[in-house]
């Protein structure tokens, strides 16, 4: 099928879906039960689980885009309810990966709000527009294609879902990773309202709000809004300003129509501002012989120059349709559309010269038009579909070499359009065995321009010095290229009794290719080409296992990935005064490892929450571009995976007692990470050793769950571990090594009220 034909397709199956929808609503008028066809159908999962001597211990995630319980997934999914998370402190998705196996999480570097996930050692720390994280982000089954603010605050969400491992059947390119998956609370049609504030260390004030208004039977609006404030962990000591600070304003607002019992459409938005000083790190070493600026004392304080301007800035919108054809028979539609802008600036020198300063500016935006049909029958259930995405992101930034008296200009656009066909069915051959495939092919189409110029003065005209001198064009190229990939996937579920599920599945990721936006042609011409996609095969087999009459519950898989093409990222020092950038298709490396969650009830009133991973990564070929002899040479034996640390762990008990005419409730939690490597080329002035994050919660409830307080206390260690950094050694670069640092320890207080 040609692109315009599946356009077309997808044009013509939107306006089906809507004819269809409109006639079924004026066809019946019968009264509207509240909920969607996925509730309705994880309701009546529990309710058959229940029947079956089982209990509500059941937890139902949609990982497989259709409402299932977690033992029937043949999948790795990691879910965490989301009044759980607001409960125990965790402040942001990042706070995910503390409860996950294998999955990194962090704040990019020199960011406050960009997300970078890895899973099972495969992800992407770049955010540049243009590179294609490796990990899917999305909101309400909407794939937010941008890293920018998505690093989400944790309000009025239902529940978080991890899928580890590459879900490119079901949720396409970029997946390769795994997914991470924020899913929001739907309306009802029942008033309810929330609120709650919170106050903590470094002057933190948080203000929550949420309402749902019930618009007689069938129709409902609502929304949340979320102030967050804090001052910052360190301070600018050059401009005094406040670092690691936080001022955030978010909101979300939807409407629910559900004229039948078959029909139903929610229209909802999100927005988010994040005007949060820029974070510059911390200068891990000397200066090379420049001025005296020696690394502060605190590793929150900074001595940046470049300014402490930071705004950005997303906004999106979606509206889903479902309905109900029959019994077995369900149709959907999701649009969406999202954008947004970003102002920042990263002192890479950390002093208040300019030795090596880069303001940047981004902007995205992105359409999507997804179609489903999702059969439940008896013995065969699943899901096929079409998708498309076009997607626009440009930016621009300075690379200041103020030694130099030199500015390196760079800005460009990539343009992308993708297609997708992909369908995904199990079939339950008898009571015991279950077998499910699945498809998917997609056409990725992407252009690329990217523009380098060198400019004699600090800063460029474009980031405000009009009197700059222009001088080398070193990059001046628009080119295309079109990447088409099949990944399927298959799995065996067998299940001796109705409490165990073992199963073995196989499974294909894939990230497209692009074209590097750093580039410099001048140096190597071949970035004109661009870099080619990379893929993931991944084998996996697993045990998902409730026993004690359902009193505990253990899921365990073991997995071996074969990742071939590998992108990765090198910052170089060129000959001369400049800096360049290769994204190289490496070669290949093997991944395996293992992991283990648990969740037991010891009693009425103790619960225990643990995770244990392992993993073992190892490059087979690393090939990198010389530039003194132009050839490539394999440094697989030299060369390690970025935040992938070995081992992890998490144990967390709860314990409940009545009080007060109420439940208080107290969680410990210790969470371990082993060493891990910031790059692939080991460094150990900037390599993470480890660390164990001690936290706690205490939370008392009201009986009838209208008011609580809680305390909640995060790294109370006060331990103090790497995120992230950068590496600029050298003379010319003002030996420019810096970190990024995880939280210190905090405390915060909150209560809330539900009307």
């Amino acid at each position: 099928m040609t692109h315009k034909y599946l356009i077309a397709s997808l044009k013509l199956g939107s306006a089906l879906f809507a004819l269809t929808a409109a006639t079924a609503a004026f066809a019946q008028d019968e009264p509207a039960p509240t909920g969607t066809s996925e509730e309705q159908a994880a309701l009546a999962n529990a309710d058959g689980a229940e029947e079956g001597g089982s209990s509500d211990t059941d937890v139902v995630v949609t990982a497989r885009r259709r409402a299932e319980s977690l033992q029937d997934v043949p999948i790795a999914v990691t879910s965490l309810d989301g009044e759980t998370l607001e409960d125990q402190g965790a402040i942001d998705l990042t706070a995910v990966m503390q409860r996950t196996p294998n999955t990194t999480l962090q704040i990019a570097r020199g960011s406050n709000s960009t997300l970078i996930g890895f899973i099972r050692g495969v992800g992407q720390q770049d955010p540049l527009w243009g590179f294609e994280p490796g990990v899917g982000l999305y909101i309400d089954d909407v794939y937010v294609a941008r890293p920018q603010a998505a690093v989400l605050d944790i309000f009025d969400v239902e529940r978080i879902e991890v899928l580890r491992g590459p879900q490119g059947t079901l949720y396409g390119r970029n997946t390769i990773g795994g997914a991470l998956k924020y899913v929001t609370r739907r309306l009802g049609h029942e008033f309810s309202a929330r609120v709650r504030a919170a106050y903590g260390s470094y002057n933190q004030i948080d203000l929550v709000g949420a309402v749902t208004l019930p618009v007689g039977d069938t129709f409902s609006i609502g929304g949340a809004v979320a102030w967050l404030q804090r001052d910052g962990y360190g301070e600018n000591l050059n401009t005094g300003n406040e670092h690691y600070d936080k001022d955030v304003l978010a909101a979300r607002v939807s409407a629910e129509w559900q004229p039948t019992p078959d029909l139903f459409f929610r229209l909802s938005g999100d927005w988010i501002r994040d005007n949060s000083n820029a974070r510059h790190g911390h200068r891990e070493v000397g200066n090379a012989g420049l001025a005296a600026f020696a690394p502060p004392a605190d590793v929150y304080d900074t001595n940046a120059g470049a300014g402490d301007e930071n705004d950005v800035e997303t906004r999106g919108v979606s509206l889903s349709g479902e309905y109900r054809v029959n019994d077995v028979l369900t149709l959907r539609s999701i649009t969406a559309y999202r954008d947004g802008e970003t102002n920042g600036n990263i002192d890479f020198d950390n002093t208040p010269a300019p030795v090596l300063d880069i303001p940047a500016f981004y902007e995205d935006d992105q359409f999507s038009q997804e179609l489903q049909l999702v059969y439940e029958g008896d013995t065969i259930q699943g899901v096929a579909g079409l998708y498309y995405l076009d997607g626009h992101a440009a930016g621009a930034f300075d690379t200041v070499l103020g030694l130099a008296n030199l500015t390196i200009f760079t800005t460009g656009e990539v343009n992308t359009r993708s297609l997708a066909g992909f369908a995904d069915f199990s079939w339950s051959i008898s009571d015991q065995w279950r077998l499910s495939l699945g498809a998917r092919y997609t056409s990725d189409r992407r252009e690329g321009t990217v523009y380098r110029q060198n400019f004699t003065g600090i800063r460029s005209p474009f980031f405000g010095n009009a009197a700059a001198v222009p001088g080398l064009v070193r990059t001046n190229y628009t080119n295309t290229r079109t990447d088409e990939q099949f990944t399927p996937r298959v799995s065996v579920s067998y299940l001796p009794t109705p409490d165990v599920t073992v199963y073995a599945a196989y499974s294909r990721g894939y990230k497209s290719g692009g074209f590097d936006m750093r580039g410099d042609a001048f140096l190597t011409p071949q970035t004109i080409n661009g870099y080619d996609p990379e893929t993931v095969d991944a084998y996996e087999i697993g045990l998902k296992a409730y026993a004690l009459q359902r009193a505990l519950y253990v899921g365990i898989a073991a997995f071996y990935s074969d990742y071939r093409n590998q992108q990765v990222t090198t910052q170089v020092v060129a000959p001369g005064p400049s800096v360049a950038s290769f994204v190289d298709n490496v070669g290949d490396s093997r991944i395996s490892g293992v992991e283990m969650e648990a969740r037991a009830t010891v009693s009425p009133n103790i619960s225990v929450a643990a995770m244990a991973s392992y993993i073992n990564a190892d490059f087979k070929r690393f090939l990198t571009f010389d530039l003194a002899t132009n050839q490539f040479v394999d440094v697989a034996d030299q060369r390690v995976f970025q935040n992938t640390p070995k081992f992890t762990f998490m144990v967390a008990p709860t314990f409940t007692h009545g009080l007060g005419g109420g439940t208080i409730s107290f969680t410990p939690s210790v969470s371990y990470r082993s060493d891990y490597s910031q790059f692939e080329i080991p460094n150990p002035v900037l390599d993470e050793d480890g660390y164990t994050l001690v936290d706690a919660a205490l939370v008392w409830t009201s009986a009838n769950q209208r008011y609580q307080i809680s305390l909640v206390g995060r790294n109370l260690t006060d331990s103090r571990y790497r995120i992230g950094g950068y590496n600029f050694p050298g003379a010319l670069f003002g030996n420019s090594i810096i970190a990024f640092y995880g939280p210190p320890r905090t405390f915060t207080l909150s209560a809330e009220v539900r009307f």
